[in-house]
């Protein structure tokens, strides 16, 4: 949630965030942490070789979400942030396609991440920490539909 105002000098406080906020002459800005949350993670995955973000528990249960009706995508699964007042720190965990140099992807994934958030926000990205913790074999999906024996 965020709040402008244009009501003086002094300016008012936003409510109702968790994350911190910006105080400029004509008022006070809150970003709340799911906002740098969905911003980073849509960032993350714009990136080629990104397959998902979140743990192998973490995508199973966004699986199950996704298949209720009315339910809505969860963008910040794999997705930690911690929003100071002028500062955020970022954590991924991400898998990602087989054949992909990961250390070229992380400084993809980071370069992404930080221009997005701190283009949105105007918070200094101090660090994107990166966890890869699968990696995705397009023939592992081939051999769960088909079956060895006829």
């Amino acid at each position: 949630m965020a709040s402008d105002t244009g009501e003086g000098a002094k300016g008012t406080v936003a409510k109702g965030t968790r994350g911190e906020s910006s105080v400029v002459p004509t008022g006070r800005t809150a970003i709340a942490d799911t906002v740098v949350q969905k911003i980073a993670s849509i960032a993350a995955r714009e990136v080629s070789g990104v397959r998902a973000l979140g743990g192998s528990t973490t995508r199973a249960l966004g699986a199950i979400r996704e298949r209720i009706p009315g339910a809505s995508q969860s963008h910040g699964q794999g997705v930690g942030v911690e929003v100071g007042e002028r500062q955020t720190a970022i954590d991924l965990d991400m898998v990602v396609e087989y054949g992909v140099a990961i250390p070229d992807l992380s400084t993809s994934v980071r370069r992404n991440v930080t221009s997005a958030v701190e283009r949105m926000t105007g918070l200094e990205v101090v660090e994107v920490n990166v966890s890869v913790n699968d990696v995705y074999v397009p023939s592992e999906d081939a051999d769960e539909s088909t079956s060895r024996v006829e």
